[in-house]
Protein backbone atom coordinates (compact mmCIF):
# COMPACT_ATOMS: atom_id res chain seq x y z
CA UNK A 1 0.00 0.00 0.00
CA UNK A 2 1.21 3.69 -0.86
CA UNK A 3 1.34 6.48 0.98
CA UNK A 4 -0.61 8.45 -1.56
CA UNK A 5 -2.99 5.60 -2.02
CA UNK A 6 -6.36 5.63 0.74
CA UNK A 7 -6.94 2.79 2.99
CA UNK A 8 -9.55 0.33 2.65
CA UNK A 9 -12.47 2.07 3.49
CA UNK A 10 -14.29 1.24 7.02
CA UNK A 11 -16.83 2.40 9.17
CA UNK A 12 -17.01 5.36 10.59
CA UNK A 13 -16.38 4.19 14.12
CA UNK A 14 -13.99 1.42 13.08
CA UNK A 15 -11.89 4.13 11.24
CA UNK A 16 -12.13 6.84 13.99
CA UNK A 17 -10.78 3.62 16.71
CA UNK A 18 -8.18 3.38 13.91
CA UNK A 19 -6.86 6.92 13.51
CA UNK A 20 -7.25 7.04 17.27
CA UNK A 21 -4.69 3.59 17.76
CA UNK A 22 -2.22 5.47 14.95
CA UNK A 23 -2.07 8.42 16.88
CA UNK A 24 -1.28 7.13 20.27
CA UNK A 25 1.02 4.21 19.17
CA UNK A 26 2.94 6.86 16.59
CA UNK A 27 3.43 9.23 18.99
CA UNK A 28 4.64 7.15 22.07
CA UNK A 29 7.29 6.00 19.39
CA UNK A 30 8.48 9.01 18.37
CA UNK A 31 8.02 10.56 22.11
CA UNK A 32 10.38 7.25 23.52
CA UNK A 33 12.62 8.12 20.77
CA UNK A 34 12.74 12.19 21.96
CA UNK A 35 12.69 11.56 25.48
CA UNK A 36 15.22 8.71 25.58
CA UNK A 37 17.69 11.59 24.47
CA UNK A 38 16.76 13.37 27.46
CA UNK A 39 17.04 10.76 30.14
CA UNK A 40 20.65 9.49 28.84
CA UNK A 41 21.66 13.74 28.25
CA UNK A 42 21.07 13.90 32.41
CA UNK A 43 22.48 10.59 33.16
CA UNK A 44 24.69 9.07 30.32
CA UNK A 45 26.55 11.61 27.62
CA UNK A 46 28.20 13.46 30.10
CA UNK A 47 30.67 11.02 30.56
CA UNK A 48 30.84 9.46 27.38
CA UNK A 49 30.63 12.10 25.39
CA UNK A 50 32.39 14.95 27.42
CA UNK A 51 34.61 13.23 29.71
CA UNK A 52 37.39 16.05 29.71
CA UNK A 53 35.12 18.31 31.80
CA UNK A 54 34.01 18.31 34.96
CA UNK A 55 30.70 17.71 36.41
CA UNK A 56 28.54 20.95 35.85
CA UNK A 57 30.09 21.49 32.78
CA UNK A 58 29.58 17.91 31.59
CA UNK A 59 26.34 18.23 32.19
CA UNK A 60 25.75 21.73 30.69
CA UNK A 61 27.09 20.53 27.32
CA UNK A 62 24.86 17.42 27.17
CA UNK A 63 21.84 19.96 27.67
CA UNK A 64 23.20 22.51 25.43
CA UNK A 65 22.66 19.05 22.80
CA UNK A 66 19.64 17.89 24.14
CA UNK A 67 18.44 22.08 23.76
CA UNK A 68 19.18 21.44 20.24
CA UNK A 69 16.32 18.95 19.44
CA UNK A 70 14.10 22.14 20.28
CA UNK A 71 15.30 24.19 18.31
CA UNK A 72 15.08 22.06 15.30
CA UNK A 73 11.22 21.45 16.38
CA UNK A 74 9.65 24.52 14.79
CA UNK A 75 11.54 23.63 11.43
CA UNK A 76 9.69 20.41 11.49
CA UNK A 77 6.73 22.28 12.41
CA UNK A 78 7.38 24.43 9.08
CA UNK A 79 7.82 21.54 6.99
CA UNK A 80 6.00 18.69 7.74
CA UNK A 81 3.12 21.37 8.61
CA UNK A 82 3.25 22.50 4.76
CA UNK A 83 2.87 18.87 3.54
CA UNK A 84 0.20 18.19 6.06
CA UNK A 85 -2.01 21.11 4.89
CA UNK A 86 -0.95 19.94 1.24
CA UNK A 87 -0.99 16.33 0.87
CA UNK A 88 -2.82 14.93 4.27
CA UNK A 89 -2.05 13.99 7.46
CA UNK A 90 -1.35 10.37 6.93
CA UNK A 91 1.49 10.58 4.37
CA UNK A 92 3.17 13.38 6.74
CA UNK A 93 3.16 10.95 9.73
CA UNK A 94 4.38 8.09 8.02
CA UNK A 95 7.32 10.52 7.07
CA UNK A 96 7.68 11.97 10.69
CA UNK A 97 7.51 8.48 12.12
CA UNK A 98 10.74 7.35 9.91
CA UNK A 99 12.82 10.13 10.27
CA UNK A 100 12.65 9.87 13.79
CA UNK A 101 12.98 6.34 14.53
CA UNK A 102 16.19 6.28 12.02
CA UNK A 103 17.96 9.06 13.52
CA UNK A 104 17.67 7.57 17.40
CA UNK A 105 18.91 4.34 16.19
CA UNK A 106 22.25 6.27 14.97
CA UNK A 107 22.99 7.76 18.54
CA UNK A 108 22.86 4.22 19.42
CA UNK A 109 25.74 3.41 16.82
CA UNK A 110 27.51 7.09 17.67
CA UNK A 111 31.29 6.16 18.70
CA UNK A 112 31.86 7.39 22.14
CA UNK A 113 34.63 10.59 23.30
CA UNK A 114 37.42 7.99 23.34
CA UNK A 115 37.23 6.94 19.69
CA UNK A 116 36.33 9.55 17.72
CA UNK A 117 37.18 12.93 20.02
CA UNK A 118 35.51 16.32 20.01
CA UNK A 119 33.70 14.84 16.19
CA UNK A 120 31.63 12.44 18.34
CA UNK A 121 29.70 15.35 19.81
CA UNK A 122 29.37 16.93 16.62
CA UNK A 123 27.65 13.31 15.46
CA UNK A 124 25.17 13.76 18.28
CA UNK A 125 23.96 16.85 17.64
CA UNK A 126 23.16 16.30 14.22
CA UNK A 127 21.31 13.34 15.09
CA UNK A 128 19.58 15.17 17.76
CA UNK A 129 18.57 18.22 15.31
CA UNK A 130 17.23 15.22 13.42
CA UNK A 131 15.16 14.04 16.14
CA UNK A 132 13.71 17.50 16.51
CA UNK A 133 12.46 18.04 12.81
CA UNK A 134 10.83 14.42 13.02
CA UNK A 135 9.15 15.63 16.13
CA UNK A 136 8.45 19.22 15.59
CA UNK A 137 6.15 17.34 12.54
CA UNK A 138 4.40 14.58 14.33
CA UNK A 139 2.40 16.33 16.89
CA UNK A 140 0.38 18.62 14.86
CA UNK A 141 -0.42 15.30 12.60
CA UNK A 142 -1.15 12.70 15.24
CA UNK A 143 -3.44 15.45 17.24
CA UNK A 144 -5.33 16.10 13.98
CA UNK A 145 -5.81 12.87 12.82
CA UNK A 146 -7.23 11.83 15.92
CA UNK A 147 -9.58 15.00 16.63
CA UNK A 148 -10.99 15.47 13.19
CA UNK A 149 -12.45 11.95 13.37
CA UNK A 150 -14.03 13.02 16.34
CA UNK A 151 -17.56 14.04 16.63
CA UNK A 152 -17.87 17.49 18.47
CA UNK A 153 -18.59 16.49 21.94
CA UNK A 154 -15.35 14.19 22.17
CA UNK A 155 -12.70 16.74 20.94
CA UNK A 156 -11.07 17.31 23.79
CA UNK A 157 -10.54 13.25 25.11
CA UNK A 158 -10.11 12.23 21.13
CA UNK A 159 -7.16 14.88 20.90
CA UNK A 160 -5.46 13.87 24.20
CA UNK A 161 -4.52 10.74 23.30
CA UNK A 162 -1.55 12.02 20.93
CA UNK A 163 -0.91 13.40 24.24
CA UNK A 164 -1.16 9.76 26.27
CA UNK A 165 1.27 8.91 23.64
CA UNK A 166 3.65 11.40 25.04
CA UNK A 167 3.06 9.59 28.23
CA UNK A 168 3.89 6.07 27.31
CA UNK A 169 6.97 7.38 25.40
CA UNK A 170 8.00 8.79 28.80
CA UNK A 171 7.10 5.57 30.64
CA UNK A 172 9.16 3.30 28.23
CA UNK A 173 11.81 5.86 27.74
CA UNK A 174 12.31 5.32 31.01
CA UNK A 175 11.67 2.00 31.40
CA UNK A 176 14.22 1.39 28.93
CA UNK A 177 16.66 2.84 30.49
CA UNK A 178 16.51 1.40 33.78
CA UNK A 179 16.16 -2.14 32.77
CA UNK A 180 19.60 -1.54 30.56
CA UNK A 181 21.03 -0.15 33.63
CA UNK A 182 20.34 -3.12 35.57
CA UNK A 183 20.97 -5.56 33.14
CA UNK A 184 24.51 -4.38 31.90
CA UNK A 185 25.64 -3.50 35.33
CA UNK A 186 28.42 -1.53 35.82
CA UNK A 187 29.13 -2.09 31.90
CA UNK A 188 25.97 0.50 31.59
CA UNK A 189 28.24 3.50 30.22
CA UNK A 190 30.01 1.20 28.21
CA UNK A 191 27.61 -0.78 25.98
CA UNK A 192 23.99 -1.07 27.79
CA UNK A 193 23.01 2.69 27.23
CA UNK A 194 23.31 1.77 23.79
CA UNK A 195 20.93 -0.74 23.80
CA UNK A 196 17.11 0.93 24.31
CA UNK A 197 18.57 3.19 21.21
CA UNK A 198 18.91 0.29 19.21
CA UNK A 199 15.51 -1.06 19.91
CA UNK A 200 13.75 1.93 17.94
CA UNK A 201 14.37 -0.15 14.78
CA UNK A 202 11.74 -2.50 15.81
CA UNK A 203 9.50 0.14 17.11
CA UNK A 204 9.43 1.85 13.52
CA UNK A 205 8.43 -1.34 12.33
CA UNK A 206 5.22 -1.65 13.68
CA UNK A 207 4.65 2.32 14.02
CA UNK A 208 5.16 1.87 10.11
CA UNK A 209 2.71 -0.57 9.31
CA UNK A 210 -0.18 0.72 12.16
CA UNK A 211 -0.05 3.98 10.07
CA UNK A 212 -0.26 2.42 6.62
CA UNK A 213 -3.25 0.96 7.18
CA UNK A 214 -5.61 4.13 8.48
CA UNK A 215 -7.73 6.21 6.59
CA UNK A 216 -6.85 10.03 5.90
CA UNK A 217 -8.86 12.33 7.92
CA UNK A 218 -12.67 13.11 6.83
CA UNK A 219 -12.24 17.00 7.06
CA UNK A 220 -8.92 16.89 5.68
CA UNK A 221 -10.63 14.97 2.43
CA UNK A 222 -13.33 17.72 2.51
CA UNK A 223 -11.61 20.46 1.31
CA UNK A 224 -9.45 18.87 -0.92
CA UNK A 225 -12.60 17.59 -2.83
CA UNK A 226 -13.74 20.95 -2.53
CA UNK A 227 -10.30 22.33 -3.62
CA UNK A 228 -9.59 24.57 -0.45
CA UNK A 229 -5.98 23.26 -0.22
CA UNK A 230 -4.11 26.38 0.99
CA UNK A 231 -0.82 26.99 -1.71
CA UNK A 232 1.44 28.20 1.20
CA UNK A 233 0.04 27.28 4.03
CA UNK A 234 3.34 28.14 6.52
CA UNK A 235 3.25 31.46 5.05
CA UNK A 236 -0.74 32.29 4.81
CA UNK A 237 -1.42 31.22 8.90
CA UNK A 238 1.63 33.27 9.78
CA UNK A 239 0.19 36.33 7.86
CA UNK A 240 -3.22 35.84 9.05
CA UNK A 241 -2.80 33.92 12.50
CA UNK A 242 0.25 35.19 13.52
CA UNK A 243 -1.27 36.28 16.72
CA UNK A 244 -2.58 33.09 17.35
CA UNK A 245 0.64 31.42 16.27
CA UNK A 246 2.30 33.15 19.47
CA UNK A 247 -0.09 32.86 21.95
CA UNK A 248 -0.24 29.44 21.62
CA UNK A 249 3.52 29.62 22.49
CA UNK A 250 3.08 31.96 25.77
CA UNK A 251 0.10 29.35 26.22
CA UNK A 252 2.40 26.09 26.75
CA UNK A 253 5.04 27.52 28.73
CA UNK A 254 3.18 27.47 32.20
CA UNK A 255 2.65 23.54 31.19
CA UNK A 256 6.11 22.66 28.81
CA UNK A 257 8.95 24.15 30.84
CA UNK A 258 7.93 22.77 34.15
CA UNK A 259 7.79 19.26 32.25
CA UNK A 260 11.39 19.31 31.33
CA UNK A 261 12.17 20.12 35.27
CA UNK A 262 10.07 17.32 36.11
CA UNK A 263 11.49 14.61 33.66
CA UNK A 264 15.12 15.78 32.59
CA UNK A 265 16.73 18.10 35.12
CA UNK A 266 15.62 16.67 38.17
CA UNK A 267 17.29 13.17 36.94
CA UNK A 268 20.60 15.40 37.50
CA UNK A 269 19.07 17.09 40.41
CA UNK A 270 18.65 13.85 42.31
CA UNK A 271 21.94 11.97 41.69
CA UNK A 272 24.51 15.07 41.77
CA UNK A 273 22.71 17.77 44.12
CA UNK A 274 20.50 15.22 45.89
CA UNK A 275 22.54 12.34 46.36
CA UNK A 276 20.12 9.94 45.68
CA UNK A 277 20.57 6.62 43.43
CA UNK A 278 20.56 6.80 39.62
CA UNK A 279 18.12 3.88 40.01
CA UNK A 280 15.38 5.56 42.11
CA UNK A 281 15.65 8.51 40.13
CA UNK A 282 15.30 6.75 37.53
CA UNK A 283 12.00 4.42 39.02
CA UNK A 284 10.56 7.58 40.36
CA UNK A 285 10.21 9.57 37.26
CA UNK A 286 8.71 6.11 35.43
CA UNK A 287 6.31 6.15 38.32
CA UNK A 288 4.99 9.81 37.87
CA UNK A 289 4.71 9.03 33.85
CA UNK A 290 2.93 5.60 34.96
CA UNK A 291 0.17 8.26 36.80
CA UNK A 292 0.24 10.55 33.44
CA UNK A 293 -1.40 7.94 31.70
CA UNK A 294 -4.56 8.43 33.72
CA UNK A 295 -4.44 11.87 34.04
CA UNK A 296 -3.56 12.90 30.68
CA UNK A 297 -7.19 11.79 29.71
CA UNK A 298 -8.93 11.86 32.56
CA UNK A 299 -8.67 16.06 32.18
CA UNK A 300 -9.01 16.07 28.56
CA UNK A 301 -12.23 14.42 28.87
CA UNK A 302 -13.15 16.54 32.23
CA UNK A 303 -12.39 19.65 29.46
CA UNK A 304 -14.73 18.66 27.46
CA UNK A 305 -17.14 18.68 30.47
CA UNK A 306 -16.87 22.54 31.57
CA UNK A 307 -14.19 23.74 28.77
CA UNK A 308 -11.05 23.55 28.00
CA UNK A 309 -10.06 27.25 28.76
CA UNK A 310 -11.25 27.23 32.23
CA UNK A 311 -9.35 23.42 32.82
CA UNK A 312 -6.43 25.39 31.41
CA UNK A 313 -6.84 27.84 33.67
CA UNK A 314 -6.84 25.96 37.06
CA UNK A 315 -3.95 23.99 35.66
CA UNK A 316 -1.66 27.27 35.21
CA UNK A 317 -2.95 28.47 38.31
CA UNK A 318 -2.04 25.29 40.31
CA UNK A 319 1.66 24.99 38.96
CA UNK A 320 2.23 28.32 41.07
CA UNK A 321 2.56 26.57 44.28
CA UNK A 322 2.76 23.70 43.77
CA UNK A 323 6.40 24.59 42.28
CA UNK A 324 7.59 25.58 45.40
CA UNK A 325 5.63 22.63 46.98
CA UNK A 326 7.74 20.58 44.78
CA UNK A 327 11.17 21.66 45.53
CA UNK A 328 10.87 21.61 48.87
CA UNK A 329 9.86 18.22 49.20
CA UNK A 330 12.68 17.02 47.12
CA UNK A 331 15.00 18.66 49.10
CA UNK A 332 13.79 16.96 52.23
CA UNK A 333 16.14 14.18 50.86
CA UNK A 334 13.61 11.49 52.54
CA UNK A 335 12.26 9.00 49.94
CA UNK A 336 8.97 9.26 51.14
CA UNK A 337 8.67 13.08 50.47
CA UNK A 338 10.45 12.83 47.21
CA UNK A 339 8.45 10.39 45.72
CA UNK A 340 5.17 12.01 46.95
CA UNK A 341 6.56 14.99 44.98
CA UNK A 342 7.75 13.65 41.50
CA UNK A 343 4.89 11.35 41.31
CA UNK A 344 2.34 14.55 41.53
CA UNK A 345 4.52 16.48 39.53
CA UNK A 346 2.95 15.02 36.34
CA UNK A 347 -0.76 14.64 37.06
CA UNK A 348 -0.54 18.48 37.93
CA UNK A 349 1.07 19.20 35.01
CA UNK A 350 -1.46 17.17 33.55
CA UNK A 351 -4.23 19.63 33.84
CA UNK A 352 -2.82 22.54 31.32
CA UNK A 353 -1.80 19.70 29.14
CA UNK A 354 -4.73 17.26 28.86
CA UNK A 355 -7.17 20.16 26.75
CA UNK A 356 -4.27 21.29 25.41
CA UNK A 357 -4.23 19.55 22.10
CA UNK A 358 -8.06 20.45 21.10
CA UNK A 359 -7.92 23.95 22.68
CA UNK A 360 -4.64 24.61 20.20
CA UNK A 361 -5.75 22.76 17.08
CA UNK A 362 -9.46 24.81 17.53
CA UNK A 363 -7.67 27.91 17.45
CA UNK A 364 -6.99 27.24 13.45
CA UNK A 365 -9.37 27.42 10.23
CA UNK A 366 -9.20 23.57 9.14
CA UNK A 367 -7.22 24.12 5.87
CA UNK A 368 -4.18 25.55 8.39
CA UNK A 369 -4.60 23.84 11.23
CA UNK A 370 -1.61 21.50 10.61
CA UNK A 371 0.63 24.58 10.05
CA UNK A 372 -0.92 26.95 12.83
CA UNK A 373 -0.73 24.52 15.85
CA UNK A 374 2.32 22.74 14.85
CA UNK A 375 4.66 26.26 14.65
CA UNK A 376 2.57 27.50 18.01
CA UNK A 377 3.07 24.61 20.00
CA UNK A 378 6.56 23.84 18.89
CA UNK A 379 8.06 27.33 19.19
CA UNK A 380 7.06 27.19 22.74
CA UNK A 381 10.46 24.24 22.57
CA UNK A 382 12.34 27.56 21.90
CA UNK A 383 11.06 29.98 24.38
CA UNK A 384 9.92 27.30 27.60
CA UNK A 385 10.83 23.81 27.01
CA UNK A 386 14.44 23.65 25.45
CA UNK A 387 15.78 26.17 27.69
CA UNK A 388 14.50 24.76 30.80
CA UNK A 389 17.00 22.27 32.04
CA UNK A 390 19.57 24.78 30.83
CA UNK A 391 18.11 27.54 32.66
CA UNK A 392 17.42 25.30 35.93
CA UNK A 393 20.85 24.17 35.80
CA UNK A 394 22.44 27.44 35.80
CA UNK A 395 20.01 28.84 38.24
CA UNK A 396 21.20 26.49 40.86
CA UNK A 397 24.73 26.66 40.21
CA UNK A 398 24.75 30.85 40.94
CA UNK A 399 22.05 30.54 43.47
CA UNK A 400 22.89 27.52 45.46
CA UNK A 401 19.10 27.10 46.25
CA UNK A 402 16.27 25.32 44.34
CA UNK A 403 14.15 28.30 45.15
CA UNK A 404 15.12 30.05 42.17
CA UNK A 405 13.75 27.19 39.80
CA UNK A 406 10.43 27.56 41.60
CA UNK A 407 9.98 30.95 40.98
CA UNK A 408 11.29 30.53 36.97
CA UNK A 409 8.52 27.87 36.88
CA UNK A 410 5.98 30.02 38.54
CA UNK A 411 6.76 32.78 36.35
CA UNK A 412 6.22 30.85 33.33
CA UNK A 413 2.89 29.24 34.84
CA UNK A 414 2.08 33.36 35.28
CA UNK A 415 2.84 33.95 31.68
CA UNK A 416 0.72 30.94 30.51
CA UNK A 417 -1.97 31.50 32.31
CA UNK A 418 -2.64 34.91 30.85
CA UNK A 419 -1.75 33.85 26.95
CA UNK A 420 -4.56 31.06 27.28
CA UNK A 421 -6.97 34.27 28.49
CA UNK A 422 -6.17 35.89 25.38
CA UNK A 423 -6.68 32.94 22.76
CA UNK A 424 -9.37 32.15 20.99
CA UNK A 425 -10.85 29.29 19.24
CA UNK A 426 -11.57 30.16 15.39
CA UNK A 427 -14.50 31.02 14.11
CA UNK A 428 -14.83 28.22 11.53
CA UNK A 429 -14.51 25.67 14.23
CA UNK A 430 -17.81 23.45 15.32
CA UNK A 431 -19.97 25.27 17.39
CA UNK A 432 -20.07 22.31 20.40
CA UNK A 433 -16.44 22.58 20.31
CA UNK A 434 -16.16 26.55 20.49
CA UNK A 435 -18.19 26.69 23.21
CA UNK A 436 -16.16 24.38 24.95
CA UNK A 437 -13.15 26.18 24.10
CA UNK A 438 -14.55 29.36 25.73
CA UNK A 439 -15.84 28.56 28.59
Amino acid sequence: MSLASPAPASSPRRAQRQAVVAAAVGSAIEWYDFFLYGVAAALVFPKVFFPASDPYTGVLLAFSTYFVGFLARPIGAAVFGHWGDRIGRKATLVATLVLMGLSTVAIGLVPTHASLGVWAGALLVVLRLLQGIGVGGEWGGAVLLAMEWADDSRRGLMASWPQFGVAVGLVLANAALAFAAWWSGDQFLTWGWRVPFLLSVGLIGVGFWIRLGIQESPEFLRLQAQGQLEAQPVRTVLREHGREVLLTALARSGQQAPFYVFTAFVLDYGTRILGQERQLMLNLVMLASCLMLVSVPFWAHLSDRIGRRRMMLLGSAAMVPFSFLYFGLLDTRDAGWMALAIAVSLPVHDMQYGPQAAFIAESFPTHLRYSGASLGYQLASITSGGPAPLLALWLFEATRSSVAIAAFMALFAAVGFLAILLLRPDASAPPHALGAARR
